[in-house]
């Protein structure tokens, strides 16, 4: 399966949209938790692989070289890094991480035997 791009057809889309092709990338097994242990500053593929337990190393660079295409991330001297879009996209996520804390808390509140 290519790599997501805007302006293409993608997965659940044909219109090529940008935000369509950022779904899909991020969408992928294994992608947002790739970028999630990159927040923190470089990492190689072994320490990727212990960080991710139950990926697999194929998953794992196929997901490096499309986010590397993507230009999300970028090969470095002690492995993979965010790139300036990469960090951009970590700012992005912030939000979504507050309404998913939120989220948690609610479903907290409504399910008391579980607390």
């Amino acid at each position: 399966m290519p790599t997501p791009r805007p302006g293409r057809p993608v997965r659940g889309s044909t219109t090529g949209l940008p935000i369509m092709a950022a779904m899909d990338l991020f969408g992928r097994r294994w992608a947002l938790r790739v970028l999630w242990e990159l927040r923190a500053g470089p990492l190689g593929a072994r320490a990727l692989l212990a960080q991710c337990e139950g990926m697999s190393s194929s998953v794992l660079y196929q997901r490096l070289r499309e986010l590397t295409a993507s230009g999300i991330i970028a090969p470095s001297t002690d492995g993979y890094e965010l790139t300036r879009l990469g960090a951009a996209l970590s700012q992005a996520l912030q939000p979504l991480n507050e309404w998913a804390n939120t989220w948690a808390e609610e479903q907290d509140d409504q399910n008391p035997a579980k607390a």
